[in-house]
This record gives C-alpha cells, sequence and structure tokens, in this order.
C-alpha cells in the first residue's frame, strides 16, 4: 500500500479496519477514527493495536496501517479504565481539598470492583468530602479534560516528583535504568501511571465513591458489565486479610517498590526475608492452634487459586498441627476425579477437569463419612494417563487425634462435602495478595504475582515455556472466577501466601523465560508488561528463602519436595 496525495500537496494513508479500508489525513489520532467506529462496538473503545502493536488512542496515523480496536471488555482496555480512572480520582481529591492537609493518597488493594483507598494527613474522609470529589470528578467528565503525555528524562522526572512532594515516586525513579519516564496531566496536576491511559476523561463516565472502613472505595464497571456500577458486596474477610497484609508492609517501613530497593541497597534484605517468612510462620502456627482447640474439626478444606502456594501451605500446616499433637493425613481432592468417558466436556468439546461436576462427589462424601464414623476405607488414586481410579490394599482410618488435610479448588463449594455435618469441617482460603504497591497512585495486582510464580514454577517441573504458560492463563482465571472465588468468604480462616520480597527473588528466573517469548508471538505483549514491570525492582538472591518458604514452591530447592 502507498501513501496518495491529493491536488492540496495533503498526505493521505490507507488504513485498513476489519475488512474495510478507509483514507485518513495524517496526523489524524485514533481516537478521532474510533468515534467513527464506536457505533459497532457494545462496549467503549480505549485503546487500539496498530499492526499488531498496542497504541493510546491520542498516537496519530502516520503511514499506511491495520487498526484493531481493543474495549473496556478486554484485560487491557479494563486496566486502561482504572488506571485512568485513579488518576481523575488523585487530581479530584488534590482539586477540592488544600494541598498541605494531604500527605498522601493511597489506592491499596482491589475489593470487589473497585479500589480501596485512604487518606494521610489533616484531612478527614467523610460523606461530604466524597460528595465534593465526586462531583469534581463527574465536571471532569463533563468538560472532557484531556489527560496529557510527555516523555521526560529520568532524572528530570526526579527532580519534578520531588518538586511536587511525591517522595514515593522521586524513590522509585531513582533504581530505574530507563533514560525516559511517561509523565500524565490533567491540567496542571502532573502523576506517572505504569501502562496506558485514555485521552480524556470523558471516556471515564462509569463510578461511584462509597465509605469503607478507614477510608473509601472507588467503584467501577466490571469486564462483564463495562458501563455500568454493579452494587458493592462487601468482602469483609478477604478485606481483613489485605488490611492485616498492608499493616505488615507498613510495619516493615515497605508500602512501595521504591521501600524494598532501599531495604535491599542498604543490605537489609535478609532481616526483611527473614521477617517475612517469620510472620507467614506465626499466622500458619496460629491457624494450627485454632484447629487443635477444636477435637470435633477432622476436615481441614484448603482451596485457593493458582500458584497460592497450597502445597507448601499444606505441608507448613501438617507440621505445626503435629507440634500441637494432631495426627495430619492429606488428601487429594484430584484422586476422586469422575472416570474419564464420565467428565463433562465445556463448550468447546474440551473435557472440563476444573467444574464441580468432574468430581466423583458422591464417592467423597461417602468415604469422608465413613472414616468419620469410625470405619477403613481404601482410599483411591487417579490415574491421570488411563483416566480412572485405583485401589490399593491400604486401608485409611481415623484415630481420636487424625485430621484429614484436604486440598482442591472446590474445598469451599459446600456442595463438594454436602453430607458432611459443618462442624467437623475447618476450611482454609489460601491467595497470594500482593501488598506492594509500585508507589501510592499504582497498584500491583494479585494476579501478576501469581502469574510470575506459575512461569517459574512451569519451566522447573513441567518444561513449559513462559509463552505456553502466559497462553493458558486467561483460561485458568476464568476458572477461577467460577469455581473458587464466589466461595472464598465461606472460608474460617484466610491466609496470604504473598511475601513482600518475593518478586525482586522471581526476577533474575522469570526474566530469561520472558525474553524468550518471540516479537511475533501473541504472548509477546504480555511478556513485555511483565519485563517492563520487573525493571523496577532490584534483585534479590534466592540463597536468602529458606528452605521451607512458600517460594520454594516455585522456584525450587525447598524441604518439601513439592
Amino acid at each position: 500500500m502507498g501513501k496518495t496525495e491529493k491536488a492540496d500537496k495533503m498526505q493521505l494513508y490507507q488504513v485498513k479496519i476489519g475488512e474495510e479500508t478507509r483514507l485518513y489525513q495524517e496526523g489524524t489520532s485514533y481516537g478521532q477514527i474510533a468515534e467513527e467506529f464506536q457505533k459497532d462496538y457494545k462496549d467503549d473503545i480505549v485503546l487500539v493495536f496498530v499492526d499488531g502493536k498496542l497504541q493510546e488512542l491520542t498516537k496519530t496515523v502516520e503511514k499506511d496501517c491495520t487498526l484493531k480496536f481493543e474495549t473496556t471488555s478486554s484485560e487491557a482496555g479494563h486496566d486502561t479504565y482504572r488506571r485512568s480512572m485513579s488518576l481523575m480520582l488523585v487530581k479530584s481529591i488534590y482539586d477540592v481539598i488544600p494541598h498541605e492537609q494531604i500527605e498522601k493518597v493511597r489506592i491499596h488493594y482491589s475489593i470487589g470492583n473497585g479500589y480501596y483507598c485512604t487518606l494521610e494527613g489533616s484531612a478527614k474522609v467523610t460523606q461530604e468530602f466524597l460528595d465534593r470529589v465526586e462531583e469534581r470528578m463527574k465536571s471532569l467528565v463533563e468538560m472532557d479534560m484531556p489527560i496529557w503525555k510527555r516523555s521526560v528524562n529520568t532524572d528530570e522526572a526526579i527532580t519534578l516528583f520531588h518538586r511536587h512532594g511525591m517522595l514515593d515516586k522521586e524513590r522509585l525513579f531513582h533504581y530505574r535504568r530507563v533514560s525516559k519516564v511517561n509523565i500524565y496531566s490533567m491540567n496542571e496536576f502532573e502523576d506517572y501511571y505504569y501502562g496506558y491511559m485514555v485521552p480524556s476523561a470523558g471516556y471515564l463516565k462509569y463510578f461511584k465513591l462509597k465509605l469503607y472502613d478507614d477510608g473509601f472505595l472507588l467503584l467501577m464497571p466490571s469486564r462483564k458489565e463495562t458501563r455500568r456500577v454493579e452494587t458493592f458486596v462487601p468482602q469483609t474477610k478477604l478485606f481483613q486479610v489485605l488490611k492485616e497484609s498492608t499493616q505488615w508492609g507498613d510495619m516493615q517501613e515497605i508500602e512501595t517498590v521504591g521501600a524494598l530497593n532501599d531495604k535491599i541497597t542498604k543490605s537489609d534484605s535478609h532481616e526483611v526475608v527473614l521477617v517475612q517468612e517469620a510472620l507467614q510462620e506465626k499466622k500458619i502456627a496460629e491457624i494450627a492452634a485454632q484447629i487443635a482447640a477444636r477435637p470435633e474439626l477432622k476436615f481441614i478444606l484448603i482451596a485457593g487459586p493458582s500458584s497460592s502456594g497450597k502445597t507448601t501451605f499444606s505441608h507448613r500446616l501438617s507440621i505445626q498441627l503435629r507440634a500441637n499433637g494432631l495426627v495430619p493425613h492429606p488428601i487429594a481432592v484430584d484422586n476422586y476425579f469422575v472416570e474419564r468417558e464420565d467428565n463433562p466436556k465445556d463448550e468447546n468439546g474440551d473435557y472440563d477437569f476444573e467444574c464441580l461436576e468432574a468430581v466423583d462427589v458422591k464417592l467423597f462424601n461417602q468415604q469422608l463419612k465413613e472414616l468419620l464414623d469410625g470405619r477403613e476405607v481404601v482410599i483411591p488414586t487417579f490415574n491421570f494417563i488411563t483416566g480412572h481410579k485405583e485401589y490399593g490394599s491400604k486401608t485409611k482410618k481415623l484415630g481420636p487425634n487424625d485430621v484429614l488435610v484436604i486440598e482442591g479448588i472446590h474445598c469451599l463449594n459446600p456442595k463438594l462435602t454436602l453430607n458432611l455435618p459443618d462442624a467437623n469441617k475447618y476450611k482454609i482460603y489460601i491467595s497470594a495478595l500482593t501488598q506492594l504497591n509500585i508507589d501510592e497512585h499504582n497498584r500491583i495486582p494479585t494476579t501478576d504475582g501469581r502469574l510470575l510464580r506459575r512461569i517459574v514454577r512451569d519451566a522447573r517441573t513441567r518444561g513449559s515455556s513462559a509463552q505456553r504458560t502466559i497462553s493458558m492463563w486467561d483460561s485458568v482465571r476464568r476458572g477461577e472466577e467460577r469455581n473458587i472465588f464466589p466461595y472464598q468468604e465461606e472460608a474460617d480462616v484466610m491466609f496470604n501466601s504473598a511475601l513482600i520480597y518475593e518478586l525482586a527473588v522471581l526476577k533474575p528466573y522469570v526474566e530469561p523465560l520472558l525474553f524468550g517469548i518471540d516479537r511475533s508471538a501473541p504472548e509477546y505483549l504480555e511478556a513485555k508488561r511483565l519485563l517492563k514491570f520487573l525493571d523496577y525492582f532490584v534483585p534479590i538472591g534466592s540463597e536468602n528463602v529458606p528452605s521451607n518458604s512458600l517460594l520454594r514452591e516455585f522456584i525450587g530447592g525447598g524441604c518439601f519436595h513439592v
């Protein structure tokens, strides 16, 4: 395709969108083109692929190209909406409250379809304050205030954020090796955000602010309902675990990546590792003590999403149970799979191994009830090659101090243990809930931490490439959203397996695997994003990680041989 010239010498380029090709003047923004096609999309267009490369809508046509629009229903588009909303929120807070009353605006973690936020300083979070902020946000949307982007050298960025009193960002950029930093601004307010942004506030129509705990929630649409803020459903147990983890980080004066890097470079990393491991061991010991205090408990049910460290946690809990005079026996729900020919299939005709119907629930309940009644049973072992259960000669019988430690994705689903008395069950939800932020306004999604863990483990134990792990991740997450997350509040206790230092340890393991993904591969975009993210961290050597650490499940070298 070649460029065409009009009589007035104006340069036009051929732009292909789907099956249609149109001519556009050089310098036309992709946002202007998106407006012409928005009517063909159910959700709002916020990004665009230009010849396969993801771009912001503020970029302009400079050559013949092929475009593919990305909406708020995609992961990248959804993240862009939430990230841009964070900028508009922080700007609006500073617009309605005098700067001297605010030390920090902290965007902490996801709760439901929103972010939990707090203020530090003399300003108080009240309903009147939230009303003022919300009105200011609506006015910015109404006037469609532009979000400007400029690139500055890193030294200039450090000076800029020092002047603005954003010391977390100043500290962060002190460790950046890249020469340029992207600064986003709305009017006079400038900030740094990790990732793509929308062109203006007019894209950010859907939000709500709600008082919650010591702060407030910024509620936003989900990927399924992109133009509506759904009713907030409290997740009290999850929130308390996240809050506790943040307090752990604050206690160690590690709120952000820059603070962690300071600890590492000042030779405090060994202490950081030991304190984090001690906190986790203390928590596991507390859970074991709770179980031991209730002699009626016989079934310890453990569930959590992929790469949360369930196996190592089960081992460490079992040791603590033994220290409390109990005799734990591991049981894997996976051994109760239905016969392969009876396994349900998904919409693509493939076996769905993650649905509850893939488990022989009747047999599972029958055998556990027999054990509870003091009878001997033969626990099956599922042969994944033949697709059938196999029975040996070894029997199992529960003694007075015996407990079953049962691990599986459905363990919190009441239907799995429908016929077992609730009094005999203790449910544990485990997940890697990252408590560390990049800076005060840029959170680290918990899924990123789990994905990096899984890339390292899959490469080590399964010979699986980073590309394959990334390609499967969306499917894994869909399974979690269907089978695990809806039941997390069923847990008697939640355990956060994330370690504040772990991304610094994972970095040297995962970077070579990500660099191995070809630029032409569909997974390269995600690999590039993760590499950019890891660039924020100063690495820690794995020799500092204890052999019983949950992290050893992923990097290897652990004492549990998992």
